[in-house]
């Protein structure tokens, strides 16, 4: 998984009927993009950092779209 700041981690429900979650991605602290990132959950704008699991995909966004602090 590879990453870069203002991409969006997305991760899916674990149960029929559960909704997914996407966050922003902050900061990256791995190498090469890789894990673990800062992110704002979209939900609550709570940060957390984490190590995503195989439930979880990076949808890069354009360059123009990032959104700062």
């Amino acid at each position: 998984m590879r990453a870069q700041v203002g991409d969006k981690l997305v991760v899916v429900g674990h149960h029929v009927g559960d909704h997914g979650r996407e966050a922003e991605i902050l900061e990256v602290h791995g190498t090469d993009g890789a894990p673990p990132y800062l992110v704002r959950w979209t939900e609550d704008d709570h940060h957390a950092l984490v190590f995503p699991g195989s439930d979880a995909s990076i949808e890069h966004m354009p360059q123009h779209e990032v959104h700062s602090n």
